[in-house]
């Protein structure tokens, strides 16, 4: 299996380290001791809790081995290097829907940090992907499920 390079920031890494040890401290003890509980209900072949738990168990250990593949091959972006001349992943972009005269500002992440409802894009995603490389009052065509959208470089800022 090919691990794929995941771009971080700081605070991306930090995030997935808190809850990497979450997973690993708190949630590991939590389904063991629910685990043990479900066994003290006796017959496992008919015990819907031990299959409930057991299925939690196996997805939170697959949550443990992605985020430690992730961690293990991050490539940390530094504010050094983010550059404001263009968008570069890091970058908080402001930007402008032409047709709805609406202005947005953006952070453009890996896709591991991307969270929209915070503003932080992905730039595998299409609004990232026509944004990174380019500079201040440029107009992007961006291709989107409803169609081609066009948004203008106001800022770019670190």
């Amino acid at each position: 299996m090919v691990n794929k390079e995941t771009l971080l920031t700081h605070e991306g890494v930090m995030k997935l380290e808190q809850e990497l040890n979450y997973l690993k401290t708190v949630r590991r003890r939590q389904i063991a001791e629910r685990i043990k509980q479900a066994i003290a209900f006796g017959d496992l072949s008919e015990n819907s809790e031990y299959d409930e738990v057991k299925n939690e168990q196996a997805f939170i250990e697959g949550r443990i081995v992605t985020l430690e593949n992730m961690l293990r091959n991050a490539r940390i972006i530094d504010d050094e290097d983010i550059s404001t001349d263009s968008v570069s992943i890091g970058s908080t972009v402001r930007i402008l829907d032409i047709e709805y005269d609406e202005v947005m500002e953006y952070t453009i992440v890996g896709s591991a940090e991307a969270d929209p409802g915070q503003n932080r894009i992905s730039n595998e995603s299409p609004v990232g992907r026509a944004l990174i490389g380019q500079q201040i009052n440029s107009v992007v065509d961006v291709h989107v499920p409803d169609g081609v959208i066009k948004l203008k470089i106001l800022e770019i800022k670190k």
